[in-house]
């Protein structure tokens, strides 16, 4: 196994050590006014000899004027250039010992190489690569860097000692932030360096402080202690991190946190990462060990591996595990993360061919939300075989084969195996502006059950049978036209499209419901053949789903200016197969779905679904959006979102340069329904030439829904200050991924926005 060419594909941690500067340079951005920084290396003197046996090029001497002893020593003076291959010092007067094979130069002295340029008081080189300079201004070349050291010296072997140091990524005459060392180390051939006594100064001002510190000075990882990350949040207090990160291969690496929060105690975090030629994951654990608020651990652990033995041969783990139903609510990050009901555990292996595939899956989930009823828990699938086949036959023709054997399990439950099937045979016509595809198949659905600790079934006080089954025959006809128009710069299309289901009615009252539920209608859901998603039931239909969509399309660029869709449903017979709970269909019209999409006016965009009942009058389900994204940084949104008898919710967010250097983001999801705020973000962040602060404060309500104690309502109030320092690190967690997912259409990746990574 090549590790180094797995290297690159583990990334470096996000928060990075002191000194990385010399690995990465500023990013090639620039807010305000700040100069784009020029970094290149110098090039050999025109006409440059080849090197000599010995391994360096003969020292090339140029002057206005000059001496030359009986040796061959001399003296320059008046335009000074003395090249040796790609070094080059430039002076007012040098001398030269031809003995030594020294070159000294005092007064102002110009000196550049392959890896530094600088100009300092007195300095020279040697024949065989060592030099030596004093009171000099240096910049790294190819590094966005510079800085003043007392002493500089250059060894023959590549290694590089600065003494009295100090330097930053900073512009010239602006050092908002500098490092200052009382020496610094660099061994080029190890890329390693070893700093001492060293100190960064933010504003003047002394952030971090260690008497000695090691660090890579090329792409490659090493180990050390990363940034500390401060946060303060209402649940846990002030918080302190301190990551160490271990580099202990080039295909695994190791971070752990230690830290501490004053309204819990001390808490540790690590994270594992491994790749090999056939897999990569990683396992990563929070633990308390004592939670001085809960008066106990507490601990999450999550695990993930995705292994390719094969081109065709894949497995994918995933599994996690939290100490107390709480964990979440006091350590999850807004709603979404403090909501979770479940915890998957799954194990999928799976195996492709050109026309089928086989999927063997275990799943199993811990219960988050212990005020969930057993029924309302989902059931282990152990195991869960899974087999998908589509084949093309002659005459266009095709065949295909859904077939699952699946055992299920959940305490206090009906519990078995089910075995399904379903085959189809269709006919696929298709051309540019029609298709018609008839199909034929057969649904079958077969059970063998047990019912722990009862003696009758569950299900409605019914007997209980223990090898149910059911089969019923299905027809289909999907059929469609697209219509075109073509005008002077716009293409308008009309594309309707039908489908006529048959299933005949079988009762089904008797079989259990493992994973089987009837999904929102939408648009994907009004052209299926099934009406419920899982396998415990074969709806009855009698039924043809109608709909039609329209495209406005610019020819020039081909893009969708207005997109519009309507459809619905119509019962020739109405259905009568039901779940638990479910109520019969008692009219002979589904509701209406809609949607547009609208892209017509320059950085505006528009998007409206819609799902109405023609039988109340009233609308179902609503989610409308408008949109202003001029770029990444500059984009507005407002959404509403309504769910009749559940929820109604305005949604609005932004993020927005006011200058060239300040950039303000906000997000506020308000309840209607509950005349209540549930989440509230504001943040600021400056980005100057090669430092950025990002100050965000956020409230939310950390309580599930269902959660019926004191607790109900909680809310945490948190605050998060990130300060970076371009070309060098991070100070605190970075808010980026956060903010793409609180902002629709936030992206700090986009060129000439001040604030990206």
């Amino acid at each position: 196994m090549d590790l180094r060419r797995l290297a690159p594909s583990l990334p470096r941690p996000r928060r990075i050590a002191a000194f990385l500067l010399l690995v990465t340079g500023a990013p090639g951005i620039h807010a305000g006014d700040c100069p784009p920084v020029q970094a290149t290396g110098p090039r050999p003197a025109a006409g440059a000899p080849p090197a000599t046996a010995g391994g360096m090029p003969p020292i090339e001497l140029s002057s206005d004027g000059a001496s030359v002893d009986a040796d061959g020593s001399s003296q320059l003076h008046g335009n000074v250039s003395i090249v040796q291959g790609d070094r080059r010092l430039l002076s007012d007067g040098a001398t030269y010992d031809a003995r030594s094979q020294t070159v000294t130069a005092a007064g102002e002295v110009s000196y550049e190489d392959s890896r530094l340029k600088l100009r300092g008081d007195k300095g020279g080189f040697q024949e065989g690569g060592a030099g030596s300079f004093e009171h000099g201004d240096f910049q790294l070349v190819q590094r966005a860097a510079r800085g003043h050291a007392e002493g500089i010296a250059l060894a023959p072997n590549g290694e590089m000692t600065l003494k009295g140091v100090s330097f930053t990524a900073c512009p010239a005459g602006r050092p908002d932030w500098q490092i200052k060392a009382a020496s610094i180390d660099i061994d080029r051939q190890a890329d390693q360096g070893q700093g001492r006594d060293v100190r960064l100064e933010f504003k003047g001002v002394p952030i971090l402080y260690s008497p000695w510190l090691s660090f890579p000075v090329s792409e490659a990882r090493k180990s050390g202690f990363l940034f500390p990350t401060p946060e303060q949040s209402s649940r846990s207090g002030w918080a302190l991190s301190t990551p160490y990160y271990f580099n202990l291969a080039p295909n695994y690496d190791a971070t752990l946190s230690p830290g501490y929060m004053s309204k819990r105690g001390a808490a540790i975090e690590g994270e594992f990462r491994y790749l090999t030629d056939t897999s990569r994951g990683s396992i990563a654990a929070n633990w308390l060990p004592y939670d001085e608020e809960a008066h106990s651990d507490r601990s999450y652990v999550r695990f993930r591996d995705l292994s390719e033995f094969t081109s065709r041969l894949r497995l994918d783990v995933t599994a996690s595990a939290i100490s107390d139903s709480h964990y979440f609510e006091d350590f999850g990050r807004g709603p979404e993360g403090t909501s979770v009901t479940f915890l998957p555990r799954s194990a999928r292996l799976s195996f492709y061919e050109e026309n089928w595939r086989a999927v063997g899956l275990v799943e199993q989930f811990q219960t988050i939300d212990q005020s969930l009823a057993t029924a309302d828990r989902p059931y282990t699938r152990l195991p869960d075989l899974l087999f998908n086949g589509r084949w093309r036959l002659p005459a266009r023709f095709e065949a295909a084969l859904d077939a699952e054997a699946v055992y299920f399990t959940r305490e206090e439950s009906v519990t078995g195996a089910r075995v399904s099937g379903n085959p189809v045979l269709r006919y696929v016509w298709r051309t540019p502006g029609a298709f018609l595809v008839p199909s034929v198949g057969y649904l079958a659905t077969g059970y063998s059950l047990s019912y722990p600790g009862a003696t009758a079934s569950p299900l409605a006080g019914l007997s209980a049978p223990t090898s149910p089954s059911v089969t019923a025959p299905q027809a289909s006809l999907d059929g469609g036209l697209v219509f075109e128009l073509l005008g002077h710069n716009h293409l308008t299309t009309l594309e309707p499209r039908f489908l006529y289901s048959y299933i005949p009615y079988r009762a089904q009252s008797t079989l259990p419901v493992f994973d089987t539920a009837l999904p929102d209608l939408n648009l994907v859901q009004l052209f299926r053949t099934q009406r419920y998603v899982g396998g415990d039931r074969i709806a009855d239909a009698n039924q043809v789903a109608a709909g039609v969509t329209s495209r406005l399309i610019e020819t020039a660029s081909g893009q969708e200016l207005l997109t519009a869709t309507l459809g619905d449903i119509h019962y020739f017979s109405r259905p009568r197969v039901t779940l638990p709970g479910e109520a019969p269909v008692d009219t002979h019209t589904s509701d209406a779905v809609a949607q547009l999409m609208v892209h017509a006016y320059k950085n505006w965009n528009v998007e409206v679904g819609e799902q109405w009942s023609p039988q109340t009058s009233n609308s179902q389900r609503t989610e409308a959006t408008v949109q202003y994204r001029a770029s990444g940084t500059k984009v507005a949104n407002l959404s509403y979102r309504y769910r009749r008898n559940l929820l109604q919710q305005v949604d609005g967010n932004f993020a927005w340069p006011i200058t060239d250097s300040w950039n303000v983001v906000g997000r506020e999801v308000y309840s209607l329904k509950d005349k209540t705020s549930i989440d509230t973000l504001f943040g600021i962040q400056y980005a100057s030439c090669c430092w950025k602060i990002r100050v965000i404060g956020r409230r939310d309500i950390v309580s599930r829904p269902t959660d019926l104690t004191a607790n109900a309502g909680r809310r945490d109030t948190s605050i998060a200050l990130e300060l970076e320092l371009n070309g060098l690190a991070t100070v605190g967690s970075s808010a980026n991924s956060f903010l793409k997912t609180a902002i629709r259409g936030y992206s700090p990746l986009v060129a000439g926005n001040p604030l990206a990574d």
